[in-house]
């Protein structure tokens, strides 16, 4: 386990403390069982980055609260130098960086996703909501259900519907990739992307 994943489960513990819900009640909530709900809390398990932005919502907070333990504060822009993204390290073998995680009432969550190569399979990345990927550099294997695609440099990918998916790279060449997460169940975003499609 990770110091940054035990800091954001004591965030999300000691805030719902605060807010006097008990944990059956945020579970229910989130739509989780229980018992995945406890092991978030307890860091023993990840907390997924769709779930996350569930339980920030029915805490009444910015996700960044919860990730970073600062509130943003930034409400008509926000400017990000090259390198000093929010670095979030949720999953090993993979450097996220939030390039808007200071910008207040975001819908969206651009972020660079570096990929370090691996000799096995790494770790399954799931979330809920809708994303957009781009590849900068290197090559991908972004599998989504049964299916999988390898992604190079200049390619992008988006997927409306997420299911679990996994990303890796291939060759051993490191990937790059900048990620926009979109909340799930979002019909006004959902609109735009059919537009833009």
């Amino acid at each position: 386990m990770n110091n940054q994943m035990e800091q954001i489960a004591a965030r999300i513990r000691e805030l719902r403390e605060i807010l006097e819900y008990t944990q059956e009640e945020v579970a229910a909530e989130v739509g989780i069982p229980l018992e995945d709900y406890q092991r978030y809390e307890q860091a023993a398990n990840d907390v997924p980055i769709g779930v996350l932005y569930t339980i920030a919502d029915k805490l009444g907070v910015d996700p960044t609260v919860l990730m970073t333990g600062e509130a943003p504060r930034m409400a008509e822009y926000t400017v990000v130098r090259q390198g000093k993204g929010v670095s979030i390290q949720r999953y090993e073998g993979y450097k996220f960086t939030a390039l808007a995680a200071n910008y207040i009432g975001r819908e969206l969550d651009p972020m660079i996703v570096d990929i370090t190569p691996s000799d096995g399979t790494p770790k399954l990345v799931t979330h809920g909501g809708q994303e957009f990927n781009y590849v900068l550099e290197g090559r991908i294997v972004v599998t989504v259900g049964k299916q999988e695609f390898t992604l190079e440099a200049g390619d992008s990918m988006i997927i409306v519907d997420i299911q679990p998916e996994e990303y890796y790279e291939q060759a051993h060449l490191p990937g790059s990739v900048p990620t926009y997460a979109y909340p799930a169940d979002t019909d006004e975003l959902r609109s735009m992307l059919d537009a833009a499609l």
